[in-house]
């Protein structure tokens, strides 16, 4: 797939560097020539210096036989103007734009194709919110992630000793559980896959990937670890956009305190949120932690545009005896370094917005993509199109599946009543069935299958598994 990226920011650079060892044919395009020649000097891409909205460096940029424009700038209007010159003078296929403002998501005509033609929208800071808030809602989880419009999730959780599984063979959750259907997908142990079988035995310390329907999430992690209490006191350090949004989310739920250096930001917050109590300061100041009690927080985010504020608030914070803290850390170097350490969980905003990209480029029909462990692993939903005829798993079953070693089917949602024609088996119901995957579990039809790759490499041939053939009407 030819692909231009317009953006050599933290989301843009990332992208890149996922797609290009996918032989993609990558172009970036940045104002900033230094980041240009960095990334062409560790990554097989090309590069154009230019203003991404101006038509001259589309063109140069290979607009004209493009299968995607992925306008990623920090700029709304020109991530909106060179989508629509990539629509009206380029005919690239798909565009998909960043946008940033919500006042053009409270317009949404604005993206449509008598206008700034974008295929699809995407806003980093709402994914990020989005995340962050369901790792308060599983306070126990590492990483919490949804399929089938939220009907499936996948979970990932450090094994507690004490925890009723821990300790014992795999095949006895059902015996612990035999109301509740699940399945792990995965285990990482000292950073190393697992391929689970009905032998393996979870370990104090394993990072263990289950699926299983919402309502049984949970039930299946009392099985792995203590359930912590319930959260209700959150502090937010830094009011930016994703701050901001996080207090809105959170303030009719919990009781939410929000830290801005910046008085006249902190002044226009009181006035924008409701319940959240703003508190003007530097959110590292340990004398400001103690007067505010942040020793009684349940969840302490840190989510500041300073990394190294972020890490240094974070540390205090849990040294203070904040119960987990949850750090945003846009330099992906220092995400591995400080992750599960002192800080619980340490989230790179561009490897949690991939994955909403990578649904669009991704070869077949899939409905998402998560990106996970920090970018090592991936989990996709691929919707199954085709008859037994053209098609590697319609009818098989998956222990007959040709899958690469290190993927897996985790679950199939399946329509209740099939419907005759591919172009609406996308949209998943409340009355659909998740079905948790066995070895002799069949694939139906319009099935929306998640499968688990412990490398993203695996991928491709993934993506080649349910491949429809040529003869396929």
């Amino acid at each position: 797939m030819k692909i231009v990226i317009l953006g050599a920011g933290q989301v843009g650079s990332t992208v890149a560097e996922s797609l290009v060892s996918e032989a993609n044919d990558i172009t970036i395009v940045d104002l900033d020539g230094d980041r240009l020649r960095d990334l062409a000097d560790h990554l097989d891409l090309r590069t154009v210096e230019g203003n991404a909205a101006h038509p001259s460096v589309l063109r140069a940029a290979g607009a004209e036989d493009a299968d995607l424009i992925l306008a990623v700038t920090q700029s709304d209007q020109t991530n909106l103007v060179a989508c629509k010159l990539a629509a009206t003078m380029f005919r690239v296929p798909t565009r998909i734009a960043r946008i940033r403002a919500p006042d053009y998501f409270s317009h949404p005509e604005v993206f449509g194709p008598d206008n700034f033609a974008v295929d699809v929208t995407i806003c980093p800071e709402q994914i990020v919110t989005d995340y962050i808030t369901k790792l308060i809602e599983f306070p126990e989880s590492l990483q919490v992630v949804d399929f089938a419009n939220g009907r499936v999730q996948l979970v990932a959780v450090r094994a507690f000793t004490g925890g009723p599984m821990v300790g014992r063979p795999l095949s006895e959750i059902r015996k612990h559980m035999p109301n509740v259907d699940s399945r792990v997908a995965a285990i990482f142990r000292r950073d190393a896959p697992l391929i689970p079988t009905g032998d393996t035995v979870i370990e104090h310390d394993d990072e263990v990937f289950f699926i299983a329907a919402h309502e049984h999430i949970r039930t299946v992690l009392r099985e792995l670890r203590r359930m912590d209490r319930p959260v209700k006191r959150v502090m937010i350090a830094g009011g930016g956009n994703i701050g901001t949004r996080l207090a809105r989310t959170l303030e009719s739920r919990y009781q939410v305190k929000l830290i801005e250096l910046d008085k006249r930001s902190g002044e226009r917050l009181s006035r924008e949120l409701d319940k959240t109590l703003i508190l003007i300061g530097d959110s590292t100041d340990e004398e400001l932690l103690e007067t505010e009690h942040v020793g009684e927080m349940d969840v302490f985010c840190a989510l500041t545009n300073d990394d190294e504020n972020n890490i240094m608030s974070s540390l205090l914070a849990k040294r203070m005896g904040a119960r987990r803290v949850i750090t945003l850390i846009n330099r992906s170097a220092y995400v591995d370094l400080v992750h599960g350490g002192q800080i619980d969980i340490a989230i790179s905003p561009a490897n949690t917005t991939i994955g909403s990209l990578l649904t669009r480029v991704r070869r077949g029909d899939c409905a998402a993509v998560h990106s996970l462990r920090r970018g090592a692993a991936e989990a996709l939903e691929i919707i199954a199109h085709g008859d037994a005829r053209s098609s590697k798993v319609i009818g098989k079953k998956i222990g007959e599946l040709d899958l690469p070693r290190g993927a897996s089917v985790a679950a199939i949602v399946r329509r209740r009543v099939a419907p005759a024609d591919d172009e609406i088996a996308c949209a998943i119901g409340p009355d659909d069935t998740v079905i948790i995957a066995h070895h002799d579990t069949v694939i139906e039809r319009n099935d929306h299958v998640i499968v688990f790759a412990v490398s993203k490499q695996l991928v491709p041939k993934i993506e080649k598994l349910f491949a429809v053939g040529v003869g396929f009407m």
